[in-house]
């Protein structure tokens, strides 16, 4: 009774088109089978097999697990190379009718016996983690979502040169604040593209780009964009004209003899979030709808003709979690992806997000000076530049994420 009384009135997941905002995971009604009990443990488990799948519950989590899905991902020595952490097993030689012969739960491990003998083995709470309904509870990268007050108000630190190059403690600082915020500053930095070149390498390998790999930027007009002069510059994210936008981006102020010039810093998540709470209808098109962004330059010896396309928003389809944010009025090309009937929704949407976005409260503002590295996750955070006067010149690179991301794992931060 126990049992029945945990299946009973379960239903699946409805299917949900892709990017439909996460509803409340529901129960699955399965279909009438023999119920087996297992022995009582904390969490509680209890399965059901189906035709094509197993049906298990384990503490608050119900998954439904498919017979081949099963198969494949067995961690046998026949079937997974432990050491390299490969798959061993040919997925197509897998027959996509299989059964198990026989199932057997304990209270931490699941057992499967296929038709040919082969026994699989998986820890309750390893499925729990890595099913389809474990992985939608979860979230890929924590972070904290921030606007100019509160920020502040956690005073987050800037790392020193000397303890981010040669600590790992150092290093680990300035990832789980890099990781949480999207931004983060090293303080005494030799002010040198040579330098700079050497704290950005510390986290990542340097993107090199149509830009290269270090630049120097400067209001000579020198390349064929609005960044190139002295010029206001309203928030926006980088490169959005690329395929895969750049992840990281370094500034380093090496000199300003003038006025003005500070940097703006916007946490588009924070936006983003606002107006998935306010407006989801506003949310899903903006995560839904394809555009082109395009870079178009012939200057000098630049001669390049970029174009990138993909939505304003993108997120994971399976917990619908906001990764990386497109935004760029400067950039954007003629808008000929969107049908009649979607336009004028996509431009009301694409008001209320830009609204969140300049909201004065949202605004941090700041000054770089020689020495203060400053790193933006390109991918979340927008950054702009009020005017100024004088001469400035900024170094600065892009750097790969994948790196990043790899650094942080290597010291224990989740990413």
């Amino acid at each position: 009774m126990w049992c029945q009384r945990l299946l009973r009135g379960c239903r699946g997941s409805p299917g949900h088109r892709w990017p439909r905002l996460p509803r409340a995971p529901r129960p699955i009604l399965a279909a009438p089978a023999r119920c087996h009990p297992t022995a009582p443990a904390s969490p509680p488990c209890a399965w059901q097999l189906h035709q094509d799948h197993l049906e298990l519950r384990y503490g608050s989590t119900v998954m439904r697990l498919d017979f081949v899905w099963l198969r494949d991902h067995c961690r046998s020595a026949s079937c997974y190379n432990a050491k390299t952490r490969q798959r061993s097993l040919d997925t197509a030689s897998v027959d996509l009718a299989i059964q198990p012969r026989a199932v057997r739960v304990d209270e931490s491990t699941l057992f499967l016996t296929w038709p040919d003998g082969h026994v699989t083995r998986y820890g309750l709470e390893w499925l729990a983690r890595n099913s389809y309904e474990g992985q939608k509870q979860q979230v890929v990268q924590p972070r904290i979502l921030w606007n100019a007050e509160i920020y502040q108000q956690a005073q987050v630190p800037s790392i020193d040169c000397q303890h981010f190059l040669e600590t790992n403690e150092g290093l680990r600082e300035f990832l789980q604040s890099f990781l949480l915020y999207g931004i983060a500053f090293v303080e005494n930095v030799t002010p040198t593209k040579e330098h700079t070149e050497i704290v950005a390498k510390r986290i990542s390998i340097i993107r090199e780009t149509i830009y290269g790999r270090m630049w120097y930027f400067t209001s000579d007009f020198s390349r064929g964009d609005t960044a190139y002069t002295k010029l206001a510059l309203d928030r926006h994210t980088d490169t959005t004209y690329f395929q895969e936008p750049c992840g990281i981006q370094v500034f380093h102020c090496l000199r300003h003899e003038g006025t003005g010039g500070r940097t703006l810093l916007v946490d588009g998540f924070h936006a983003a979030e606002r107006l998935r709470l306010q407006a989801p209808e506003h949310f899903e098109l903006l995560a839904k709808v394809p555009l082109r962004h395009e870079y178009v330059e012939s200057v000098g010896g630049c001669h390049n003709h970029m174009i990138g396309v993909g939505p304003v928003l993108n997120v994971y389809p399976w917990n619908n979690e906001l990764y990386l944010i497109r935004y760029n009025n400067y950039d954007r090309a003629v808008i000929n992806t969107v049908p009649h009937p979607v336009v004028r929704r996509w431009y009301h949407a694409h008001r209320a997000l830009t609204a969140e976005l300049r909201r004065p409260h949202n605004e941090l503002w700041v000054k770089l000076k020689p020495g203060k590295a400053l790193f933006v996750d390109n991918w979340r955070v927008l950054h702009g530049r009020e005017a100024f006067t004088g001469y400035r010149q900024l170094c600065g690179c892009y750097l790969t994420r994948d790196d990043v991301l790899n650094t942080a794992r290597l010291l224990g931060l989740q990413a």
